[in-house]
């Protein structure tokens, strides 16, 4: 993968939240990949409770200022990045203070999903993108993880399909065993139609839970990778139905050459 341009796009990354199985992989991964020769950008949310300051997050005045539509209304978008300590990495976060300024990630103090939790995801996948056309830097693989990053790959294959920015890219979905209890807004295929994404995944978005958007994103796969060793029997059905290449759950010391020779062979069709 010496040169080739993969963008990262997550939720949860190791050193902004807590290790889990995504958080850990958001950054073992593009490190791996990195240090095999890629060019790797990664993007998350700029959710409220990671520290600026500790963290030193500033903002990249010259990418931020472009307002985004979502259901209808304008909302502003801000950029700031940051630089992973010990690594030659940054990580450039999307931020507005409707959607992420919140002292709280995906739930209330109650426990429950926010209401805009879909709006979140959407503003998002169009933040992410239309950041990378400001950037001038045309991805080779878009690799998402995490339900919040899953209408990146819709929005990448139909809202930007006559977008010739895009059209090479590859996208690679990992799945994970994190659940949320309950639903996004039903009214999210409504949202989403309003950018001309309809179609099959409206039918997934019926009930709008932790599976669907997972197939939403999986719909659009080039390739998929198990982020843990179980997933869902719903998920995994999916993806024998549809000849989706799979990589099995890898363990840590595994990772630089597993998705070295993965991301070689199943997206570039190179034989290492």
């Amino acid at each position: 993968m010496d040169g080739k341009r993969i963008l990262y796009v997550t939720t949860e990354m190791v050193p902004y939240f807590p290790e889990t199985p995504m958080s850990l992989q958001s950054l073992r991964i593009p490190k791996a990949m990195s240090d095999n020769g890629a060019d790797v950008r990664i993007f998350m949310p700029r959710f409220g409770v990671i520290n600026e300051r500790r963290h030193q997050l500033h903002e990249v005045i010259r990418l931020s200022g472009m307002n985004l539509i979502i259901n209808d209304m304008d909302q502003p978008l801000i950029i700031k990045v940051a630089s992973i300590p010990g690594e030659r990495l940054q990580v450039y976060f999307i931020d507005n203070e409707e959607y992420f300024k919140r002292k709280a990630v995906y739930f209330d103090k109650d426990g429950n999903l926010f209401d805009d939790n879909d709006e979140r995801a959407i503003f998002f996948a169009k933040g992410v993108l239309e950041t990378v056309k400001k950037l001038n830097w045309k991805p080779d693989v878009v690799h998402v993880l995490g339900w919040m990053s899953g209408m990146v790959p819709a929005y990448l294959k139909e809202y930007y399909a006559e977008d010739s920015f895009f059209n090479e890219a590859k996208i690679v979905v990992s799945l994970f065993d994190n659940p949320f209890e309950g639903e996004l807004d039903k009214e999210i295929s409504g949202k989403l139609a309003f950018d001309g994404i309809k179609g099959e995944i409206s039918s997934f978005l019926e009930k709008p839970n932790f599976e669907a958007m997972n197939l939403t994103a999986l719909k659009y796969a080039d390739a998929a990778v198990k982020g843990e060793e179980f997933i869902s029997e719903t998920i995994n059905d999916y993806l024998q139905s549809e000849n989706i290449p799979v990589m099995e759950f890898c363990p840590e010391e595994g990772i630089s050459e597993a998705y070295n020779i993965f991301y070689a062979e199943e997206l570039m069709n190179e034989n290492l």
